[in-house]
């Protein structure tokens, strides 16, 4: 199995024929996590009814939830490591497999929600939604340095968490409006990640780059449809 070595170079300073393989298999692997995603998704919503309810319930009690996202950056920082962290390929796989699954199964409570109470149509045009951003994104970003978005997706993160505790903590709701701006967020995220994948990652760090531009792109999902379904009710 290949490890990674101190002399790869990262994208933007290896060779065209290289760089160009190394985009081709992050945005490959980028849409083998989607696709598992949407595969492991649907398994949960039709056979994980019990830890859905249990989802749910910490969904609605909001306190619940704040654990349930510890664990989930928990994981997502194990499934990073795995990813980059220097090791074989199978470890790299299992990084971002973990990753994939920990997504599938914090996107249950909205998923089922969605699925049962809302329009039928409402997922699938979420998703066509995310698709056409991340593609009209992705192209933006192409030849730039957004590397500046950094502090502000850093100071944005601690901002959208203490908006939500303090949600919990006044009682009032989340509405569309932070919605739309969390859109907004994942969106700088993703031409942030899209022009660092050639600065940050070396060419045999394809895994570990699809890792954090699916995160962008699930981030993205989870808001765009939350205004979805926002909209469908009005």
């Amino acid at each position: 199995m290949q490890a990674y070595t101190a002399t790869t170079p990262t994208g933007i300073i290896a060779g065209s024929t290289e760089r160009t393989d190394f985009v081709k298999r992050t945005y490959l692997h980028l849409a083998g996590a989607v696709l598992a995603f949407g595969v492991i998704e649907s398994w949960l919503l039709q056979s994980a009814g019990a830890l859905t309810a249990v989802l749910l319930e910490a969904a609605l009690s909001g306190w619940g939830w704040i654990g349930v996202l510890g664990a989930f950056m928990l994981v997502s920082v194990i499934a990073e490591r795995w990813a980059r962290g220097g090791g074989t390929a199978p470890l790299q796989y299992a990084g971002l497999g973990l990753y994939v699954i920990a997504q599938a199964v914090i996107f249950l409570p909205i998923m089922h929600i969605a699925a049962r109470y809302s329009s039928p149509d409402v997922i699938p045009t979420a998703g066509l939604i995310t698709a056409g951003l991340f593609m009209g994104l992705t192209l933006a970003a192409q030849g730039r340095d957004f590397s500046f978005l950094r502090g502000f997706l850093t100071m944005g993160f601690f901002i959208a968490m203490g908006t939500f505790v303090a949600s919990l903590i006044f009682g009032f709701t989340l509405g569309t409006v932070f919605a739309a701006g969390m859109v907004g967020y994942a969106a700088a995220a993703i031409l942030y990640q899209t022009s660092n994948v050639l600065r940050e990652y070396r060419t045999d760090e394809h895994v570990a780059a699809s890792l954090a531009l699916f995160a962008s792109v699930a981030l993205l999902f989870w808001y765009v449809l939350q205004l979805t379904m926002a909209l469908s009710d009005d």
